[in-house]
């Protein structure tokens, strides 16, 4: 079972369901990995319309979405066509499409210069109309409340929340539409719409159209469904956060097969900021962009076999 939270209980101390939340959260974070959030400052209208604009992207014709193909950037930024993506290297490529977008750094930021993928510049579609602003007025509401919640989450499980607040100011967050199509029917048993994975950064916050198809690995073998209405959000962690904390917060592997409708999810992979030391206490330093970018060159397609960039 999927604990199911409420979030600001969760995020406000003073709140008096605040001591049932941490319960909870402790529970999802630490035993099972995935959690449920209800009651979020982010509107459901506006994850509709999130998802309304992604859907609106991916049923343009493949001509005119390969003006924005992220193989051509030598980052992720941009659309992914199918096949773009191994996130298991004994399945086949993923049959997903996906859209990636990113922090905008201001002209000025010194970081710039450092020419990292993760903070490359955003590629916007022509088409339709409100893509741009919409999923840019998303990603600040989704990155702000992302920090909250991984700091309240921190403090449930005995961490100090506050330690990691200051290494979010300039995140290497990705925003991604992933689309799934209805599962084709040259589908075998080695092609996913995602193949079975953990994510690779610390939070992430999964909105979706409400469809099926997203299951989670129990811990002692078998698959448990998980899904949320819009203006509800799968929350689940990456194995940065799991180093991070010494595994008291539990990265856990999921997939989604696909189904016969398509289905549309939006996750948002919080991450820290490139120089952010992830190691656990007392060991060597990990800067976070460098596990970052490592596990991106060994995902998408068209960055396998590069090196990873210094800052």
């Amino acid at each position: 079972m999927i604990p199911r939270l409420d979030a600001a209980a969760m995020i406000d101390p003073t709140d008096p369901g605040h001591a049932a939340a941490q319960a909870l959260a402790r529970k999802g974070a630490a035993e099972i990995g995935f959690l449920t959030v209800y009651n979020t400052p982010i509107p459901a209208s506006h994850v509709e319309e999130v998802i309304a604009a992604y859907r609106d992207f991916f049923h343009l014709p493949a001509s005119e979405k390969a003006a924005y193909d992220m193989a051509n950037t030598g980052s992720n930024r941009g659309w992914g066509a199918p096949g773009s993506e191994q996130v298991d290297p004994d399945a086949n490529p993923d049959y997903k499409q996906v859209f990636d977008c990113g922090v905008s750094l201001l002209p000025d930021d010194p970081r710039r210069q450092l020419n990292l993928p993760a903070y490359a510049p955003n590629i916007w579609p022509e088409k339709p109309e409100n893509f741009a602003p919409t999923l840019k007025a998303y990603f600040q509401e989704a990155t702000a409340f992302s920090l909250d919640l991984l700091c309240a989450i921190a403090e449930a499980v005995g961490e100090d929340g506050a330690y990691f607040r200051n290494k979010f100011t300039a995140p290497m967050a990705l925003l991604r539409g992933n689309y799934y199509p209805e599962r084709p029917a040259w589908a075998t048993d080695k092609d996913f719409g995602i193949a079975t994975h953990t994510d690779y950064g610390c939070l992430t916050l999964l909105a979706t159209d409400g469809s099926p198809g997203l299951e989670v690995r129990k811990r002692g073998g078998g698959w448990i469904p998980v899904a949320a209405p819009p203006g509800e959000f799968v929350i689940n962690f990456g194995e940065m956060i799991d180093m991070w904390t010494e595994g008291r917060i539990k990265a856990t592997p999921h997939r989604v097969i696909g189904t016969q409708a398509e289905r549309i999810s939006v996750p948002l992979f919080f991450n820290p900021n490139h120089d952010a030391n992830v190691a656990p206490q007392g060991a060597a330093p990990i800067s976070a962009v460098d596990h970052l970018q490592k596990r991106f060159n060994e995902t998408y397609v068209h960055l396998k076999g590069t090196v990873n960039p210094k800052p």
